[in-house]
């Protein structure tokens, strides 16, 4: 067993199991979009960020990537990891505002603003659907192409795949795909339409080494009734 702490608790864990298999076993919610039960973990959505060690040498990895080591200390709520996600969340809504699952992770995380260039539906490149097709599937029938700006999903030279049964695999697990947001004010990113009120603790400085992790907020909660 691996003896680590996270949020201040001591836990042990299987040697093998990574830092988010580990903190939602223990009831840790981290938030993820590319990663998916049964599918290999890929690590590129970068919303599972957590932040790992102390002082100077802190840094932040994938806890979807990760895995637990002993001794090791892990915040899962951070100011940092908080501002990080918020970034990436915004990111994600630049390329594509009107998926639903996005749009929830914006109003579950308080994001009410997005800062950069604004696309339209485009692929986030999260690879849950080539990692559906080949490891599920068995298929392989897509997969990513070039690099860098350049990069995108899709059959080679984009003829169509021999392999590929139209099951559809692809499509269900697509962000992008499965369910819309129907907003009508696109140029705006976020809709807001389902935001939830900023946690009253998260903006006090004494909370900066770990901020809200619980789901639902326990002060929201019961601040509602």
């Amino acid at each position: 067993m691996i003896n680590l702490i996270i949020n201040g608790a001591r836990v042990s864990v299987e040697e093998g199991t990574t830092i988010l298999e580990a903190a939602k076993f223990l009831g840790f919610p981290i938030p993820t979009l590319c990663h998916m039960d049964g599918l290999s973990p890929y690590g590129a959505c970068r919303l599972c960020v957590v932040e790992i060690g102390e002082g100077e040498k802190a840094k932040m990895v994938s806890s979807c990537t990760y895995p637990v080591e002993e001794g090791l200390k892990v915040r899962t709520a951070s100011s940092r990891v908080v501002k990080a996600r918020k970034m990436v969340i915004e990111l994600l809504l630049a390329t594509c505002p009107q998926s639903k699952i996005i749009q929830d992770l914006a109003s579950a995380h308080h994001v009410f603003q997005q800062r950069f260039k604004q696309e339209h539906d485009d692929c986030i490149l999260c690879g849950l659907c080539t990692r559906m097709c080949e490891e599920q599937m068995m298929a392989r029938a897509i997969g990513f192409r070039g690099r860098g700006e350049n990069r995108s999903l899709g059959t080679p030279f984009d003829v169509k795949s021999e392999k590929c049964r139209l099951c559809g695999g692809c499509m269900y697990v697509c962000p992008a795909c499965q369910l819309r947001c129907t907003f009508n004010q696109p140029e705006k990113a976020v809709c807001g339409g389902c935001a939830n009120l900023a946690p009253p603790c998260v903006e006090q400085e004494k909370f900066d080494d770990m901020m809200c992790y619980m789901d639902p907020c326990v002060a929201c909660e019961i601040k509602k009734d």
